[in-house]
């Protein structure tokens, strides 16, 4: 099979892995790249597609993961992952997790699943999307230098006191709905990564996405809700918000910050939730371990 490694070097442990790597594309006769900026991944993995690379390997984390995806959905390509970032919320989801040696195990001894492409407008996502305190995390995050679990977790509590919550407009297939948020997800996957299980019973491959809106956090409130956050129970919690379905449209009085997997961009007030089912091809352990 026709393979290309795609490799974010900014990641911590695509660095401290390379050589793992690299014997590993080696082995299989594989060719290697490096990115070199945003959306790099995106533009490589679109000439790899042309060039007929049958297997693409992202290498690296959430955001590497989105953007080599982006350009396989609805191609016969079948996309490979090695995580490497903070979160891997996808391969957590499937499992594609534990030691580089042994994602690029799978490599070799896995079998390809199909999996849904949640759509934000018109920016893809593959395992979360989210609006409000997340994307404001989000944005802070990608611009440390040095990040982490432990460097996201004291970005979140930095941020938290001052963060204010939002107005919004929620339509969905039984109709509308007044919601005040102080976050908002839309999951594809369980979770965000890390075992923080924003919507426990989300499924990558039943073509529904799970709407989780928390409403706005007290100081008594908030160590409750972040265990049940770690303890998949969340969509328990007092005044949360859960909604299920393949489409969304979210109105919100001012435009504002948008993230998808972890990446952030600014949008405009309306946001339109959807789903395009089966539409990526994942290659993963066999016989295939999906939560």
């Amino acid at each position: 099979m026709k393979t290309l490694f795609i490799v974010n070097p900014r990641s911590g442990r695509a660095q401290h892995a390379m050589a793992l790597v690299t014997a590993c594309a080696a082995k299989m006769k594989a060719d290697l790249t490096l990115t070199t900026h945003a959306r790099h991944a995106t533009e490589l993995a679109a000439r790899a597609l042309a060039d007929g690379f049958e297997l693409i390997v992202a290498v690296g984390g959430d955001g590497t993961l989105n953007e080599v995806a982006a350009s396989l959905v609805g191609t016969p390509a079948t996309f490979g992952l090695v995580p490497c970032g903070s979160g891997n919320a996808l391969g957590r989801h499937l499992g594609i997790h534990g030691s580089v040696a042994r994602s690029l195990g799978i490599l070799a001894t896995g079998q390809p699943r199909l999996v849904d492409t949640g759509y934000a407008n018109e920016h893809p996502f593959f395992t979360v999307a989210g609006l409000g305190f997340e994307a404001d995390v989000s944005a802070s995050f990608n611009r440390l230098k040095n990040r982490g679990f432990l460097r996201y977790l004291t970005t979140s509590s930095q941020l938290w006191w001052g963060h204010r919550s939002q107005d919004c407009i929620i339509e969905h297939e039984h109709g509308r709905m007044a919601v005040k948020f102080f976050t908002l997800a839309v999951a594809n996957t369980d979770q965000y990564g890390n075992q923080a299980f924003i919507a426990p019973a989300a499924r990558v491959d039943d073509g529904l996405l799970d709407l989780v809106a928390i409403p706005p956090v007290s100081a008594w409130r908030a160590l409750p809700l972040l265990t049940r956050l770690f303890t998949g129970s969340l969509h328990r919690g007092e005044g949360v918000l859960r909604l299920q379905g393949s489409r969304f449209v979210i109105e919100r009085t001012s435009p504002g910050a948008l993230h998808t997997d972890g990446e952030t961009q600014l949008v405009g007030k309306r946001i339109e939730f959807t789903i395009r089912p089966l539409s990526l091809r994942v290659l993963v352990p066999a016989p295939a371990a999906v939560r």
